[in-house]
C-alpha cells in the first residue's frame, strides 16, 4: 500500500477542520482521498480581543491584558461548521471526523466539569475568570521569577526551552492569576488550554493534547516542573502542575473521543464521528505544507508568526520556545520559534499612523491602504529610506524571549513618508525572522527550506523580501486555509482513514515549490541593513541599554 493510499476503500468520505485563529474561527470541509477544499465558513468573535475594556462590565483592563470569551468559541461550532457543510455541497452523514486546531497559550480556568468561570454569576466581572489569549503579556514580572529561579537551580527543562519561558505560557499566567485573584485560582479545578477545552466540549473528554502540554506547558521527560521548584515561587503554587494542570496525554493524530450528542445538534454532523485531539495552529499547519522532513521550517505568518520545524537532532538553541519529541510528527524532534508580531505591527500602524489622504488615494486606486502602501513602497531601492526598525511592538517571542522590550524606529527625519517607515516595518520583521533561522543554524539545526503559510503569504513583495533577507528559497503552501486543512488531515488519521500524519499530509496536502528565489543584489543590500538590525537587537534586547524595560515599568505604576 502507498504511504498516500487511504486505508479506507469506499465512496468519498469528508472530514472537518476547524482553525481558531486570534479573531475568528474558520471551518472548512475536506475530501479524505485528496485533500480537496471544497466549502468553508468564518465566524468572527462576537466579543474580538478584550484588551482594553471587559465586555461583561466596561471596565478599564491594565496594560498588556488580552482576554477573550470562551462562548464565542462554540458560536463556531454552531455557526461556521454547518455552513461550511452547505457550502459544501455535501451530505453531512459522509462525514468521518472533526479536528480542530487553535492558537497556543491561550488559556482559561474551568471547573470540573469544563465550566469556564467567567459563565459563573458570581465572577462574570472578574477579569482572571475570562481565556488569557496568547498575546496577554502581563504576566512578564511572573515568568521572570521562573526563569530566574529555574537558572538558578539548574532545573534540567530549562534549555529545552532555550533558556527562557514566555510570559504567554501556562506557568506565567496560572502564577499571575494566584497571586492576583486568590479566590479564583482556589476555585477553579483545571488550568486548560483553549486547544483541549474545544475538544472537551466536543467530544465530553478532557485530554491534553502533546504539542501544547510539551510546548506551552513544561512536559518534558514526562514529568512538570517539580513541586519543590513551584513551591519556591509561591508556597500556595506548590501543587500547581498536579492540581490544576496533570490530565491524560493525547497523541497527534488519535482521537480524543467521539462527537456527542449534544455537539452533533451544534454542528448538524453525525453523532459518534471521531473527534481529533486538539493541536496548534502553527505546528498543524506543517503537514498541510508538505513540511515534516528535517530541515523544512514553516513560518504561519499572520497577526503573528510561528516558526516549527523537525529535526533528526536534539539541540539547545537559545531563545526557541521549545522543543518536544513528537511535538509535531511522531518519530522526530519538533521545534518551536517565533514572533509575537507581525501582522498586527503592519495593522497598528495603518490604523493609528498613516494619513487620511492615503486612505481617500488607496479608495481611488481600488486598494486596501496596506496594499497601497506596499505599491508605493516596491520599487524604492533597498535601504533608500534611510530607516530601520525593531519588530517588538508586542515583545520579543524569540530569541530573547522578552514581552517588556518594545517597537522602534531609527532614521526619521522631516522627508520621511508614511510608506518609507510601512516598509521599514515589513523589513524589520524579515530581520527578525533571520535572527531565529541563524540561531537555529548556529546551535545545529539548519534551515534548509522555508515554506510559508498565513494570510500575508498573499503580499508578494513581502514574500520576496523575506527570500533576499534569509537567502533562502520559499515555498508557500498551496492552500489559503492551511491550518483548518491541517486539523482536517489529523481528523482524517484519528478516523483510520490514514496509517499516520506523514501519510495523511503525503495526499491530503499541498505545496508550491520554490516560488520565490533570492536576488543576490538586493540579499547583499539587506545584508547591510540587517547588520544594523542585528546591532540594535543586542543593544536593547541584551541589556546593553534597559530603557524599553524602564518605560514599560513606569506605564504600569502610572496605570497602577
Amino acid at each position: 500500500m502507498s504511504p498516500a493510499t487511504p486505508i479506507m476503500q469506499r465512496d468519498e468520505r469528508y472530514v472537518i477542520g476547524v482553525d481558531y485563529g486570534t479573531l475568528s474561527g474558520r471551518a472548512v470541509v475536506v475530501r479524505v482521498s485528496d485533500g480537496a477544499e471544497l466549502g468553508s465558513a468564518v465566524l468572527e468573535y462576537p466579543h474580538a480581543v478584550m484588551d482594553t475594556t471587559l465586555a461583561s462590565t466596561g471596565e478599564a483592563l491594565p496594560p498588556d491584558w488580552a482576554l477573550q470569551v470562551p462562548s464565542d468559541y462554540v458560536e463556531v461550532l454552531r455557526s461556521a461548521v454547518p455552513a461550511a457543510v452547505a457550502n459544501a455541497g455535501i451530505d453531512p452523514h459522509d462525514v468521518i471526523a472533526i479536528g480542530t486546531d487553535f492558537t497556543a497559550c491561550t488559556v482559561l480556568p474551568v471547573l470540573a466539569d469544563g465550566t469556564p468561570l467567567n459563565e459563573l454569576p458570581e465572577f462574570a466581572d472578574r477579569p482572571h475568570a475570562y481565556v488569557k489569549l496568547w498575546k496577554h503579556h502581563a504576566a512578564q514580572p511572573h515568568a521572570d521569577r521562573i526563569n530566574a529561579l529555574a537558572a538558578e537551580r539548574n532545573e534540567s527543562w530549562l534549555p529545552r526551552y532555550g533558556g527562557l519561558i514566555s510570559s504567554e505560557w501556562e506557568f506565567a499566567k496560572g502564577l499571575q492569576l494566584l497571586e492576583e485573584d486568590p479566590e479564583l485560582y482556589e476555585r477553579m479545578d483545571h488550568w486548560v488550554e483553549a486547544a483541549d477545552w474545544i475538544i472537551w466540549q466536543l467530544s465530553g473528554r478532557y485530554v491534553r493534547n502533546a504539542c501544547t502540554a510539551g510546548y506551552k506547558g513544561i512536559l518534558q521527560d514526562g514529568q512538570y516542573p517539580s513541586r519543590d521548584f513551584l513551591g519556591e515561587l509561591n508556597p500556595e503554587f506548590a501543587r500547581f502542575a498536579e492540581d490544576k494542570v496533570v490530565q491524560e496525554i493525547g497523541q497527534l493524530g488519535a482521537s480524543a473521543g467521539t462527537l456527542t450528542a449534544e455537539a452533533a445538534v451544534w454542528t448538524g454532523l453525525p453523532e459518534g464521528i471521531a473527534v481529533a485531539v486538539g493541536n496548534v495552529d502553527a505546528h498543524v499547519t506543517a503537514p498541510a505544507a508538505q513540511a515534516v522532513e528535517p530541515g523544512q521550517m514553516v513560518a504561519i505568518m499572520g497577526t503573528s508568526t510561528c516558526h516549527v520545524m523537525n529535526s533528526d537532532v536534539l539541540a539547545e538553541v537559545p531563545g526557541m520556545c521549545g522543543v518536544v519529541d513528537g511535538g509535531i510528527v511522531s518519530g522526530l524532534y519538533g521545534y518551536e520559534a517565533g514572533q509575537s508580531g507581525v501582522g498586527d505591527i503592519f495593522g497598528w500602524y495603518v490604523n493609528n499612523q498613516v494619513p487620511s489622504r492615503y486612505f481617500a488615494q488607496a479608495e481611488a486606486a481600488g486598494l486596501s491602504v496596506h496594499q497601497y502602501l506596499t505599491q508605493l513602497a516596491q520599487d524604492q531601492p533597498v535601504g533608500a529610506h534611510g530607516l530601520v526598525a525593531l519588530d517588538w511592538h508586542s515583545g520579543n517571542r524569540s530569541v530573547l524571549v522578552d514581552h517588556e522590550l518594545s517597537g522602534l524606529v531609527i532614521g526619521v527625519t522631516l522627508t520621511t513618508r508614511a510608506e518609507e517607515i510601512y516598509r521599514a516595518l515589513l523589513e524589520s520583521t524579515a530581520f527578525g525572522t533571520r535572527k531565529i533561522v541563524e540561531t537555529f543554524a548556529q546551535s545545529g539545526v539548519p534551515v534548509t527550506e522555508f515554506i510559508v503559510a498565513g494570510g500575508l503569504l498573499k503580499n508578494a513583495f513581502l514574500m520576496q523580501m523575506y527570500c533576499d533577507v534569509l537567502r533562502l528559497p520559499i515555498s508557500t503552501i498551496a492552500s489559503d486555509q492551511g491550518p483548518a486543512l491541517g486539523a482536517a488531515i489529523h481528523a482524517a488519521v484519528a478516523a483510520g482513514a490514514y496509517e499516520d500524519v506523514h501519510a495523511a499530509g503525503a495526499a491530503m496536502g499541498k505545496v508550491n515549490k520554490f516560488v520565490y528565489t533570492p536576488n543576490e543584489e538586493a540579499s547583499r543590500a539587506y545584508d547591510r541593513l540587517y547588520a544594523e538590525y542585528a546591532a540594535l537587537h543586542d543593544h536593547f534586547g541584551r541589556g546593553a541599554n534597559d530603557v524599553m524595560h524602564r518605560l514599560k515599568q513606569l506605564k504600569r505604576e502610572v496605570h497602577a
